[in-house]
This record gives structure tokens, C-alpha cells and sequence, in this order.
């Protein structure tokens, strides 16, 4: 039995960021640029006004008149040059004719008769947005590792970039494997509980932005988790939960060694999820999760979804932590490193921890509204109200 630590760095050392693909722009949202976006063209391609107003040039005193002699709006510029003692209309994005080199905003002008008296003295250059002074052409907007939000979209769309080289998001294959499941509507008979696991896995991972395959429940039948092993092989990433152990029912480890499975390891000094197993199927990775709801949702965040995120081209994996004060005494204890579902939360001028009631690793209530993860080391018997400890959050 590893501890977690140890168990963590043996799941991300084995796991390799996917190949990368190349796809349009607009399906790119989310995922990892895997080579840099280099700008097509010069940002503004122009030198444009950052007002309504009008263009002169250099900067009029108060009270200067100056003739208007045409005007420039977006996406219509004005085809002429200015000289000192003219002006022209101009629009916010309107290209600047030559000559003109300031804005005056409307608000700073007086117009009548086909000229403009102005109000308030201009600064020289002022509001005008410069050719390039956003980026050059060839210069990296965006670089490799970057996770493509709204606003990386946004700079990739105006320097002309309609394609972009990036890590797929890895593709999942869930499991559940037990005798005693039934899928969500049938009524449990007695000794039976409902598929829980499956809607937990699938809805998280969806929250995270990857796609499953629910392959549904396996029997404990060695032939029949073969069969459902080897149609889990189409996806990138393999998750089962419960019968990972060795008992009379637990068939996972044997049905996984028949297809030449390598484990990595099995059972971790965490609680809960000691049960937990690693390794590879076909080359892809295996996590064979606990069954019990908590203990599924907790190994789930501890290890497959690094794991994930790193396939996916992630420069780091691994969770964000906070650190925060308890809001109550947390009894301890025990001979594995354990970890308490809780919820963070901003409260005045720094965060507060309130750990889960009810922290059984069979029950799903100890999951629910829980946003963070507590590690308590080896050992520790009670953590106080008004400790500060550091938890691992549950984000996307």
C-alpha cells in the first residue's frame, strides 16, 4: 500500500498528454493550444480614433476654428489628407486619414456652419488607437499551453486565425460493476441500491468538459466485465467502479488480467478510497475506483481528473489550494491520510472551512455542496475551530 503522494506521482509519471489535432477556431473553446498562435497582421491594422469626435492635426488652442471637410466611420474611412486648419468627422474603430494624429471628443467642440470652435485644448496625440500597438504581425498572441477561453478566442479571431493546433480533451468509458446495482428508475429490491456512481462520474466529468461513454452496469461475471472491458478500449481513458477488491464477487482485477492489463498499483494509505487501482488496459489508462458513493467522487478528484487534465495538455494537473480558517473541531485520527469533504467560503478578509457532517465514504450526502477537499495527515486526532489548513478545491 503507497501513500498518496507516491500514488499521484505514479498516475501522472504514466499518463501522456493526446496527440494533438488541428481544428477550426470555432470548436476550440476550452481545450489546450498544443503549438503557438502567431498573428496574421498588425493589431489595430490601422491607426484608428478610441472617440467620437474629429481628427486634426497636432494639437488646436481653445478657441481655434477649423473646418470640417469630410468624415470617417467604421468601415468607411475618409479618402482625403488634413491639413492644420481642417477636421474631420470621425467615428470610434474609423480609420485616421493621414495628417491626423488627435482626437477631439464631440463633447470638447462647438459646431456650426460647417466648422467646429474648440472648447477644451486637446492633448497632442490623444485618444488614438496606434497601428501594431496590440501586436505585431508575426508576434505569438496566444502561447502553447494555454487553455482557450472567451477572451484567447477573441484575440486568435481578430489576428486572423481560423485554425489552431490543440490537446483533445481525453474520452471516458464508465463502468459500474455489482450485483446489487440497478439502473435509475427501477425500485431497489432488498439488498440493492440504485446506479448512483454512474450519474455522479458522468455528470462531473461533464462539468469538467469531457465526454463519456456509460457502458452501464457489470454483473459480478468474469466473461461479462471481460466483454464490457474490451468495448471500453474505443475511449481514451477507462474508469469502473467498485469490485476492485479480491473477494468471492470481486472479478475486476481477473477480468483486466485476461486482456493484459498492467497495474501500477492497488490500494493507496488515503481514506477514503484505499482500495483504489491503477494501471494500464491496451495502453490506456485504468482507474478501478471504490464502490462506495464518497469514496468513488473522492478518488475520482484525487486522481483521475489530473490525470485527465494532463492528457488534455494541462501544464499543471493538479489541484488549486487554498488555505482557510475551521469553523469547527474536526475529529481525527487513524493510520491513513484522510481526506474530508467541506465548503470553502469568502467571508470578510479570508476563507472559512466547514467541514461535511456525516463523512461515511457510503453515503452520497457527504458530497453534497461540498466545493473543497481537507487532507488531514497521518495521525492528527483533532483539528480545532480557528485552525488554518489547507484544502485542495473541487473546480473544473
Amino acid at each position: 500500500m503507497i501513500c498518496y503522494d507516491d500514488a499521484l506521482c505514479q498516475v501522472l509519471d504514466t499518463v501522456v498528454p493526446l496527440p494533438p489535432r488541428e481544428i477550426s477556431l470555432t470548436e476550440a473553446g476550452g481545450l489546450v493550444l498544443a503549438t503557438p498562435a502567431r498573428a496574421k497582421w498588425d493589431m489595430p491594422r490601422c491607426d484608428n480614433s478610441a472617440m467620437d469626435g474629429f481628427a486634426v492635426t497636432g494639437a488646436p488652442s481653445a478657441d481655434a476654428l477649423l473646418r470640417i471637410i469630410g468624415s470617417s466611420y467604421a468601415g468607411h474611412a475618409f479618402n482625403g489628407s488634413l491639413r492644420a486648419d481642417e477636421a474631420i468627422r470621425i467615428t470610434t474603430g474609423a480609420p485616421l486619414p493621414p495628417g491626423a494624429d488627435t482626437i477631439i471628443p464631440i463633447e470638447d467642440v462647438e459646431e456650426y456652419d460647417g466648422q467646429i470652435r474648440v472648447t477644451a485644448a486637446p492633448r497632442a496625440c490623444q485618444h488614438v488607437r496606434y497601428r501594431g500597438e496590440e501586436y505585431r504581425e508575426g508576434d505569438i498572441m496566444v502561447d502553447v499551453g494555454t487553455s482557450l477561453q472567451a477572451g484567447e478566442i477573441a484575440v486568435l479571431a481578430g489576428g486572423g486565425i481560423t485554425q489552431v493546433k490543440v490537446v483533445p480533451r481525453p474520452r471516458i468509458a464508465v463502468i459500474s460493476t455489482g450485483d446489487e446495482l440497478v439502473e435509475l428508475g427501477t425500485e431497489p429490491g432488498h439488498g440493492q441500491i440504485v446506479n448512483s456512481n454512474q450519474h455522479l462520474l458522468c455528470t462531473r466529468l461533464s462539468e469538467c468538459g469531457y465526454d463519456t461513454v456509460c457502458l452501464g452496469i457489470g454483473n459480478d461475471n468474469l466473461r461479462n466485465l471481460q466483454k464490457l472491458f474490451e468495448r471500453a478500449l474505443d475511449a481514451d481513458v477507462i474508469i469502473s467502479t467498485g469490485g476492485v477488491s479480491v473477494g468471492d464477487k470481486d472479478h475486476v482485477q481477473a477480468a483486466l488480467e485476461t486482456l493484459g492489463f498492467i497495474k501500477k498499483f492497488w490500494k493507496v494509505a488515503i481514506k477514503p478510497g484505499k482500495p483504489l487501482l491503477f494501471g494500464l488496459l491496451n495502453k490506456k489508462p485504468y482507474f478501478g475506483l471504490p464502490g462506495n458513493p464518497a469514496a468513488t467522487a473522492a478518488t475520482l478528484e484525487l486522481f483521475a481528473l489530473p490525470a485527465l487534465r494532463k492528457m488534455a495538455g494541462w501544464p499543471d494537473p493538479q489541484t488549486s489550494r487554498r488555505r482557510g480558517m475551521l469553523t469547527s473541531d474536526v475529529r481525527c485520527g487513524g493510520n491513513r491520510q484522510t481526506f474530508l469533504w467541506c465548503k470553502l467560503e469568502w467571508f470578510e478578509d479570508q476563507y472559512l472551512v466547514t467541514v461535511r457532517q456525516g463523512q461515511g465514504s457510503g453515503q452520497n450526502r457527504s458530497i453534497q455542496g461540498a466545493n473543497a477537499l481537507l487532507s488531514v495527515p497521518v495521525g492528527t486526532k483533532w483539528l480545532m475551530a480557528g485552525d488554518m489548513v489547507d484544502v485542495q478545491l473541487i473546480n473544473n
